[in-house]
């Protein structure tokens, strides 16, 4: 049956709306949606269309609510929207509040066996008889509530024009080539396919049409990018604690080490991979591996950091190479796991008690996640200090596009390590705190060196420049003095910040890490609008004077980030004080991604002022 709305949209020239809408998925937790969810996502990828894809997952259990948004734009804009052009609701609990939300003239596709009112009459409204197509199929009792979710994948393929054999391309990827699993989800979504092609009458105006934008481009998350880095990086050792949303980036070095990692000659793994009692001992043990040589690293949120800053700040005076990914979620304390955030900003930037830095990088997309897992290690061993990297919940969970990762392009920098003919040259006289070459790095042996006089003490208390325990006044004030050189020499090794021009530019942006889509997406929306924009993504910590003459260049700068208090926008005022008034801070959370309506909003009302 009809509503009024759809009888209108009967007669005259419908408006076409080509591969650029928002759609939401309600479902509930445990129910198997995100294998359908990551089917109708791929399957528009492979058609060539940009898209992007974000779970909204409450911090809850198994038959709990849950959506997940897919967004697609021809033109690549891929930041969450807030409002759906289409939603398929599956689940009755939040039924009447995610009608309610869909924006007019959207579509609403719904499982049939939800008997609640559909009292609106500007939308379109498909059923879907999700449990009679299921009981259609061959399929154990016990999968029929999982296998149900692939019905809304073929009603909607069919009203919206994803390619089938694309949908069966996605489940080959999905199911890794298990032709039983394949075979009963394809079955389902072709049966659904052809129910709403016999029973159907497509009256809304979205439509998908192949294309070619994402041709040889590549869809993952970035905490599987992150773990590919880091073994093409070189990582020998990795100590981990589960905690979400960091959890399956040490997942995937488990999966992928075995592969990629093993003697060729022996077929033994060349890594160890610990799961750790608990954060104090992950970081332990990594530091534990740093000192002895090898590239060493672990994972872990917010909270897990909490507990291991103490021996960060050890490994930070101890001058010992180790890499940490912090990604990110909600807080304070143990805030929320499955909401993102960027709230660790200056935390890690001061981490430990005392005077100290800590090296940050900040990676923007999925290559970066990719690219900044080899480099920490690089940059970790010649500094001889920690490398953090800042990730966060949406980057490491969600779905991204990304072109083809590239295989590190120059060998690996280990710095300053002294072997066995090194110190025959030095007759054996060295000394491990000592900086000779005045950049304020000293230099180190590792475990493996079998020269008599390898060996060294490691001081994480007061020590002059041979590792003799000392509280000597002087010794201590040149030790920090020295510690503080080598982030002089740090910021050279450090990725500069990249910078998008725009002729006749009114204002900066300047953001770091996943607020890059809302952005790029704002500086179209404002430039059509006849407010031209320059935009400057930060990539690490510390700053290294690229920054300056951006801000100077503009009478005002908008900082982007996803926290309460603007945490970049603090440490650029603390580091170009001069330049304070120039910088105004927009700094946001909610626990969801940034929209680009979000930060519109912001800048209309700001320059109206």
């Amino acid at each position: 049956m009809l509503t009024k709305f759809q009888e209108q949209n009967l007669t005259g020239e419908k408006k076409r709306i080509v591969n650029d809408f928002s759609l939401t998925i309600a479902t509930v937790n445990g129910s198997g949606s995100q294998t359908s969810n990551a089917t109708i996502l791929r399957s528009i990828f492979k058609m060539g269309i940009p898209v992007s894809g974000k779970n909204i997952l409450p911090s809850n259990i198994q038959g709990l609510p849950t959506w997940y948004t897919i967004r697609v734009n021809k033109e690549g804009f891929v930041a969450r929207q807030e409002e759906a052009d289409i939603l398929i609701e599956m689940n009755p609990a939040t039924f009447a509040d995610d009608l309610a939300k869909l924006k007019s003239g959207g579509v609403f596709f719904y499982a049939d066996h939800i008997r609640q009112p559909i009292e609106r009459d500007d939308i379109f409204v498909y059923p879907m008889p999700v449990r009679e197509i299921v009981r259609q199929v061959d399929v154990p009792t016990y999968l029929r509530d999982y296998i149900a979710n692939m019905v809304y994948v073929g009603i909607v393929a069919s009203i919206l024009g994803i390619e089938l054999d694309k949908i069966h391309q996605s489940l080959e990827f999905h199911f890794k080539g298990k032709a039983k699993a394949i075979a009963i989800n394809d079955e389902v979504v072709k049966r659904a396919a052809e129910w709403a092609k016999e029973n159907l009458v497509k009256q809304d105006p979205f439509y998908l049409e192949p294309i070619d934008v994402t041709k040889g481009w590549i869809l993952t998350d970035g905490n599987t990018a992150a773990a590919l880095g880091a073994i093409y990086g070189g990582v020998q050792f990795v100590s981990w604690y589960p905690i979400t949303p960091a959890t399956s980036l040490a997942e995937n070095l488990q999966t992928y080490l075995p592969k990629l990692r093993k003697d060729p000659d022996t077929g033994k793994n060349t890594f160890a991979v610990v799961q750790a009692e608990d954060e104090l001992s992950a970081i332990g043990m990594a530091i534990g591996a740093g000192w002895g040589g090898l590239r060493a690293m672990t994972s872990t949120s917010g909270p897990g950091l909490s507990l291991m800053t103490e021996y960060i700040g050890l490994a930070y005076y101890a001058e010992v190479p180790v890499v940490v990914w912090d990604v990110q979620r909600v807080g304070p304390s143990t805030g929320l796991p499955t909401r993102t955030a960027q709230g660790d900003l200056t935390f890690v930037a001061f981490m430990s008690h005392g005077d100290i830095e800590n090296i940050i990088l900040l990676p923007g997309n999925i290559n970066e996640c990719f690219e900044f897992a080899w480099q920490a290690f690089d940059i970790a061993e010649q500094i001889q200090t920690p490398v953090i990297i800042l990730s966060d919940m949406d980057f490491g969970m969600n779905q991204w596009m990304g072109k083809p990762f590239e295989y590190p392009n120059s060998p690996m920098q280990r710095g300053k390590v002294l072997w066995e003919e090194d110190l025959e040259k030095l007759d054996g006289k060295w000394a491990r705190y000592l900086d000779v070459d005045g950049d304020g790095i000293p230099y180190r042996t590792v475990i493996g060196n079998r020269h008599p006089r390898a060996a060294y003490y490691t001081r994480g208390t007061g020590h002059d420049e041979y590792a003799g325990y000392s509280e000597e006044p002087q010794n201590w004030h040149d030790l920090l003095n020295r510690l503080k050189k080598k982030f002089e020499v740090a910021k050279k090794l450090l990725p500069k910040p990249i910078i998008e021009t725009m002729d006749s530019s009114a204002i900066g942006i300047i953001s770091f890490g996943s607020t890059e889509p809302a952005v790029q997406e704002t500086r179209q929306i404002l430039a059509k609008e006849g407010l031209h924009s320059d935009f400057m993504r930060i990539r690490a910590y510390p700053f290294i004077g690229v920054e300056r003459e951006f801000i100077q260049n503009h009478p005002i700068n908008y900082v982007v980030e996803m926290n309460r208090d603007g945490q970049l926008h603090q440490l650029l005022r603390m580091e170009y004080p001069e330049l304070a008034g120039k910088i105004r801070s927009f700094a946001y959370t909610d626990g969801l991604p940034l929209t680009a309506r979000q930060l519109v909003d912001f800048i209309h009302q700001n320059e109206e002022q």
